[in-house]
């Protein structure tokens, strides 16, 4: 029998090919598995693996169409940010600056998609590698997904912690450039201005706001990734 990475490989040769050309209702999964040689749920996970990378558009009750301009779709990883810091050949260290429930200002409601006010844990902490300056991690926190009882972030940060422990369903995420403010200047020593690396991410579990943190980091950080 015929495994899903061999099926996938043959379905997406047929789209390279122009067999099935771009915007083309392709055939139902059923006559696909016995026109293919293999099982119907190994049809399904090639089709729902070439979906996912953006080859196919799939609708419900709409059938499957080979998408008209096929975009191969990102899979991001939430990265630990010690690692980050051991994978550059250098020693993590971590300390918490801040861990309190407050009640956040208006744009992390409408990132969270809040609708009213509600306490979040407010959680900041600074990232070091071999000493020096690394990353802030200014953290906007769901208490219901890291109750302050149970989560303790004195020795693990709440990236870690969440990584570890919560899993998410959807979220977005933003790259730019900041400049240093006074309290960005004080943790990453920075000149006050410096042009920094930040990151915006929210994550969310079935429409349930978890999380939404802003890592800036020192200057001179590159970001790398595969495609």
């Amino acid at each position: 029998m015929k495994s899903w990475q061999t099926v996938r490989a043959e379905a997406l040769a047929r789209i390279r090919s122009g067999a099935w050309p771009p915007g083309e209702t392709i055939p139902r999964e059923a006559d696909l598995a016995e026109e293919f040689g293999c099982a119907r749920a190994t049809m399904n996970r090639a089709m729902q693996s070439l979906a996912d990378e953006g080859y196919l558009d799939r609708r419900r009750k709409g059938g499957t169409r080979v998408a008209a301009m096929p975009v191969r779709k990102a899979v991001f990883e939430i990265p630990v940010i010690r690692q980050q810091v051991e994978q550059r050949r250098s020693t993590h260290a971590y300390r918490l600056v801040t861990d309190r429930l407050t009640t956040p200002p208006e744009e992390v409601c409408a990132a969270l998609k809040f609708r009213g006010r509600m306490q979040l844990r407010r959680v900041t902490a600074l990232h070091l590698a071999d000493g020096r300056p690394f990353c802030v991690e200014d953290r906007w926190l769901n208490p219901v997904f890291a109750p302050p009882g149970e989560a303790d972030f004195a020795e693990v940060s709440a990236n870690e912690w969440l990584v570890r422990h919560v899993t998410y369903s959807t979220g977005t995420l933003a790259f730019y450039a900041r400049p240093a403010n006074a309290a960005l200047v004080r943790l990453l020593k920075c000149a006050h201005g410096a042009s920094l690396f930040a990151i915006d991410r929210t994550t969310f579990d079935d429409g349930t706001p978890i999380t939404s943190v802003t890592l800036t980091y020192a200057p001179g950080y590159r970001m790398e990734t595969l495609m």
